[in-house]
């Protein structure tokens, strides 16, 4: 799917992929994060939050959070932009 940059597959623990798509990126305290959505999401699926981590050559590596306090700062600056664009 090299047509479309903001589409990355993503491999689980059971080696499944699945594809995503990058629906923003958003800086929180000097840091980088991805929100990607399943493309094949319905209406009520929940996005997905990943640390962006740049190496050289312009590529990049999507990194699970695992501090909780990340987490809800990420959170909340995403539901902090969301309710400014009127989206719920």
């Amino acid at each position: 799917m090299a047509e479309n940059e903001n589409i990355v597959t993503l491999v689980d623990e059971e080696g499944k992929e699945q594809d995503f798509e990058i629906i923003m990126t958003l800086d929180v305290e000097g840091q980088e994060y991805a929100i990607l959505l399943p493309l094949d999401a319905g209406e009520e699926e929940d996005a997905y939050i990943f640390k962006i981590i740049h190496e050289a050559n312009d590529e990049y590596t999507l990194v699970a959070i695992e501090n909780d306090e990340e987490y809800e700062n990420v959170v909340a600056a995403y539901e902090a932009i969301l309710d400014e664009e009127g989206i719920e």
